[in-house]
């Protein structure tokens, strides 16, 4: 029997009875004496598609509009190759040693642990634990602003356009909140693939509603809006235009990053094949699924408003008909939300859980769960840590939300903080580790040349972001600013 200190979803250390050695690698167990793992190529797609195609998409129309015509498809298209790169790299140093029979890494900073160590390991939990906070800020700012999308568009129907209906997003956050404390119970990623399934499919419904909605502008227009180099300099200031086009690139580089969950959601997958390649394979449907998406709802989005295209493209388009169709879309976005704010924050809650389990070992209330009836279903088993925990970092999450709601800003900013460190930096360093690449060889300063050019967009990107989240600072009244 495989015991685990009585936490078996969290706890990565096992005590292995000769009973359990027999039945590593049979039916019911994987080599690492853990319950044999059921994900596959779709379930993984599923998984990164989920992650990927959030509320990012959502202000692509927004950031082409300040690159223009020119830079910003060729951004986007940057953007994909390098996230697909990377990733491959990073999907390779699941296991160390043999891809299919070396000691596995449980999460990206396991996988730092094994190739790096030392205060790297460090540096890899921050940032990649404060950028999975701060997209469950951007996801809950996101929500709630398709949530009054609903809403607004409805009034202003009814209305005729007369009435501004104007409203405050505080109760739409608030919402989104209670929803993520009772998802949240979900114990692991493998749990989630059902979530995960529901949360892709929504996001391909608003996703295609996007862009019909901008195809049927851009003919109702007559024309192709935007031009070859974006909003000009004189709409805007030399200083805002930079700043705005460093933004747009922390906003490309938010709507491509899941490498931070890689690992986690690669610990799902069965073998054979090896997971790395599974894992390749569901990086490259899954890139190319989002990388056509982004294109077509990016693109149509700025060919409709050009220059004055809006951060958020779906409730730029709320005060137009069809109204029921944007309602749909919107319910879409709100629906995927949920799942994406799950799949994001599993890795930060399984590593407070992991470390609470192994500081407190023999603390009932942080490793006991309780069985609680439901009924025609199996029992649940309700772990009042975790209860406890998640509740509060949501109530958290929730309330920063609702003091710096700012879209575009906050989505620039997290895609800056998590794009070099989590995308390029750490999977290029861990694969030179694994192939023993010697210093100046010919492959280590392209890998090198790849990391600093991602390093100089990273800060850019960091920079531009910042400066919009002081701008809308200037004129806004925590919790009390209505939209």
């Amino acid at each position: 029997m495989v015991e685990n200190g009585g936490n078996k979803n969290h706890q990565h250390t096992f005590e292995v009875s000769n009973d359990t050695l027999q039945q590593v690698g049979s039916k019911c167990f994987d080599d690492d004496g853990r319950l044999k793992r059921t994900g596959t190529l779709w379930t993984a797609s599923a998984h990164i598609i989920t992650a990927v195609i959030g509320s990012g998409v959502l202000s692509l129309a927004w950031a082409i509009a300040q690159l223009g015509w020119v830079a910003g498809p060729a951004m986007m298209i940057l953007f994909s190759i390098v996230t697909y790169y990377t990733s491959t790299l990073l999907a390779a140093c699941y296991r160390s040693g043999d891809e299919l029979s070396g000691k596995r890494n449980y999460t990206y900073t396991h996988a730092v642990r094994s190739y790096l160590g030392g205060s790297m390991v460090k540096i890899c939990g921050w940032v990649q634990y404060v950028n999975l906070f701060g997209v469950a800020i951007g996801y809950t700012i996101a929500a709630s602003i398709s949530m009054m999308a609903v809403k607004r568009s409805n009034c202003f129907h009814s209305s005729g356009g007369k009435n501004p209906c104007k409203m405050n997003s505080n109760i739409y956050m608030i919402s989104f909140g209670i929803a993520e404390i009772i998802f949240s119970q979900i114990p692991d990623f493998h749990n989630l693939s059902w979530l995960s399934i529901v949360a892709a499919v929504m996001s391909f419904t608003y996703s295609f509603i996007g862009l019909a909605l901008g195809v049927g502008k851009v003919i109702g227009n007559g024309r192709v809006k935007g031009s070859l180099t974006g909003v000009t300099v004189g709409t805007v200031t030399e200083t805002q235009k930079l700043l705005r086009s460093f933004q747009a690139l922390g906003n490309i580089a938010f709507a491509y990053s899941y490498s931070m969950i890689l690992i986690e959601i690669q610990d799902t997958i069965k073998s054979p094949p090896s997971e790395s390649k599974t894992m390749s394979k569901a990086t490259l449907v899954s890139v190319l699924v989002t990388t056509v998406f982004y294109m077509l709802c990016g693109c149509f989005g700025y060919a409709a408003f050009g220059d004055s295209s809006p951060g958020n493209l779906l409730t730029g388009f709320g005060f137009y008909n069809p109204y029921w169709l944007l309602d749909i879309a919107n319910v879409a976005i709100v629906v995927h939300l949920v799942g994406a704010y799950q799949v994001y924050c599993q890795p930060l809650f399984s590593f407070v859980e992991k470390t609470a389990s192994e500081k407190f070992p023999n603390s009932d209330f942080v490793n006991k769960d309780i069985s609680v009836p439901i009924f025609g279903c199996k029992p649940y088993k309700l772990n009042l840590f975790r209860l406890v925990w998640r509740t509060i970092f949501v109530i958290i999450s929730t309330l920063l939300s609702m003091i710096l709601p700012f879209f575009d800003s906050i989505v620039g900013l997290i895609g800056a903080i998590g794009f070099w460190p989590l995308t390029v930096y750490f999977p290029v360093e861990m694969y030179i580790a694994q192939k023993n690449i010697p210093k100046w060889n010919t492959k280590w300063i392209c890998l090198q040349t790849l990391s600093a050019a991602c390093l100089v967009i990273t800060l850019v990107a960091a920079a531009g972001s910042i400066a919009g989240v002081i701008d809308e600072l200037k004129v806004y009244k925590p919790f009390t600013t209505s939209y």
